[in-house]
């Protein structure tokens, strides 16, 4: 499955093809529910995506729910000691701590996707 993302009304939708459907699926991230949408095209995940977002935010505006995820900019992952020996030396190398190297490599890598 082939993973894409598209931006509707400020929103990160990732797309993603579904062949048991035969039909795009979106997925809203950073939200506190579903709200994903499916459209045979472009055109039509936009249109899909938008009215999904607007039912999902009316729904949990009525409810009073907040509707988006908190982020506390921490996760934990794991990685191979030799990865680990090979990012540190590179950090040092730059001059920079691990963190700021990751968080860079991160930043660069999430821009190009």
């Amino acid at each position: 499955m082939m993973n894409n993302q598209m931006m509707i009304n400020g929103h990160i939708a990732v797309i993603s093809f579904d062949p048991d459907v035969g039909l795009f699926r979106g997925e809203f991230v950073g939200l506190n529910g579903g709200a994903d949408f499916y459209a045979d095209s472009v055109d039509g995940l936009h249109k899909e995506g938008e009215a999904s977002l607007k039912t999902f935010l009316e729904v949990c505006q009525e409810q009073g729910l907040e509707p988006y995820k908190n982020f506390s900019g921490k996760f934990i992952t794991r990685v191979p000691p030799s990865l680990h020996e090979r990012i540190a030396a590179a950090a040092t190398a730059a001059g920079m701590s691990l963190n700021q190297w990751v968080q860079i490599a991160l930043e660069r890598e999430a821009t190009h996707s």
